[in-house]
């Protein structure tokens, strides 16, 4: 496999991680430019990429500290809402949620993610206890489940609960989603793709983002139909089968930004 075609398997989900990181499709994705581009000018930086995901955001790591929110295309034209949420993110450190991030999201241990932030394993733990801490004085709000398989939706409802938020209804259609969420005005909603029948998770966010701002968490068996870069991409995406720590830190993230509208 030639290096190119390593990084490429892999930026998908570094894009991924750059926007659940800054709330912003484009601002993660001028990250991740940057971070090639940094890669194409250093021979050794770009020869260390051979070695898989570790490197490659260990790269980023080291732009995200050196640049943060410097990096042309993350300010200067940003939107009303992506410099709202940019500003909430300039509130707190961001190294903790970036620990979180790393070990939940992008299913990276302990000394991998060690040795992405440049820090010990105490040091990242200590993070990681942290960011759990900031999540669980998250304000509680109403959450709409939609998702047609029974046994996940009951998982994700008492890990709602478990959270401290109420689950305002549960939907395994477009059309149970549409209505609950019209009657309902839940301030979080956690989306399949596939439903029951044959509709879409994507049409029925579309059709309660008519309504309204809400953040919106994909829960899917697929990403990739997700991650093509053809169109603006979920900033909030968990892949099943998922662990309880992922969704908690992409409820936090979603929570934190307060909305999920396309930001590009």
């Amino acid at each position: 496999m030639s290096l190119g075609q390593e990084i490429a398997q892999h930026l998908p989900f570094l894009r991924r991680y750059a926007r659940a990181l800054t709330g912003s499709q484009q601002s993660g994705d001028s990250f991740v430019s940057a971070t090639l581009e940094a890669a194409l000018a250093d021979d050794a930086l770009k020869a260390s990429l051979s070695d898989g995901r570790v490197p490659l955001y260990a790269a980023f790591n080291k732009v995200w500290s050196s640049a943060y929110l410097e990096v042309e295309g993350s300010a200067g034209t940003v939107s009303e809402h992506e410099a709202a949420a940019q500003g909430r993110l300039r509130q707190v450190t961001p190294l903790n949620r970036q620990a979180l991030l790393l070990t939940t999201l992008e299913d990276f241990t302990l000394a991998e993610a060690a040795q992405i932030m440049d820090l010990d394993q105490d040091n990242v733990q200590r993070l990681i206890t942290e960011a759990v801490s900031e999540i669980d004085k998250e304000s509680a709000t109403r959450v709409l489940i939609i998702e047609d398989e029974p046994l996940i939706s009951m998982q994700l409802e008492d890990l709602v609960t478990g959270l401290g938020h109420e689950v305002c209804g549960t939907a395994a259609t477009r059309t149970q989603a549409t209505e609950l969420a019209a009657s309902t005005t839940p301030g979080l909603v956690l989306a399949d793709i596939q439903l029951a029948d044959g509709s879409s998770g994507l049409d029925a966010v579309d059709d309660i983002l008519q309504m309204g701002s809400v953040p919106v968490i994909f829960i899917t068996a697929y990403p990739e139909r997700l991650l093509t870069g053809d169109r603006p991409e979920p900033t909030y995406l968990v892949t099943k089968p998922f662990q309880e720590a992922t969704v908690r830190t992409a409820i936090s993230q979603a929570l934190f930004f307060g909305s999920s509208k396309p930001l590009d």
